[in-house]
């Protein structure tokens, strides 16, 4: 069994392929469009300097055409996500040592870890109160206590 140009061009294509789904960037992808398109080309049986030119234009085409259409789409969400401390701006939990702003002292429990507490406007919040995370700086985090109806 003989292996054609255009078997090349597809395997390059499909490899392309795997690398993008470890770095989602597009770039990969949209080479390996112009891998798509030579392979097609190949299969027509147009020489080399076609499947060049073709895999260029291909290439560009996607690169400059899809990759914004799906870098705005298909990749949107990555930057949004929320980690680490940042991921507790917005969360609940409970005072276990009195948080009184005055002193600078005070602690809370969110999802089961003890943190350093104060709130923005030294209001005493006592124990076993519901809080709500504000804002993080280092590792105190500003907290509010939230009403009885909420």
């Amino acid at each position: 069994m003989e292996i054609s140009t255009w078997h090349i061009w597809t395997i390059i294509a499909i490899l392309l392929l795997i690398v993008e789904l470890f770095a989602p960037t597009f770039l990969a992808a949209s080479l390996a469009i112009g891998c798509i398109v030579s392979a097609i080309t190949s299969g027509l049986d147009f020489g080399i300097k076609i499947q060049l030119l073709s895999f260029s234009i291909g290439t560009l085409i996607s690169f400059f055409g899809v990759r914004p259409f799906m870098l705005k789409y298909a990749y949107k969400n990555g930057d949004k996500i929320k980690t680490n401390v940042d991921a507790l701006i917005g969360k609940v939990g409970r005072v276990t040592e009195t948080v009184d702003g005055s002193k600078n002292e005070g602690r809370v429990m969110i999802e089961g870890d003890d943190w350093k507490a104060e709130t923005e406007n030294e209001k005493i919040i006592s124990v076993g109160e519901k809080i709500e995370v504000l804002k993080i700086n280092s590792t105190v985090l500003t907290v509010k206590p939230i009403n009885k109806e909420d």
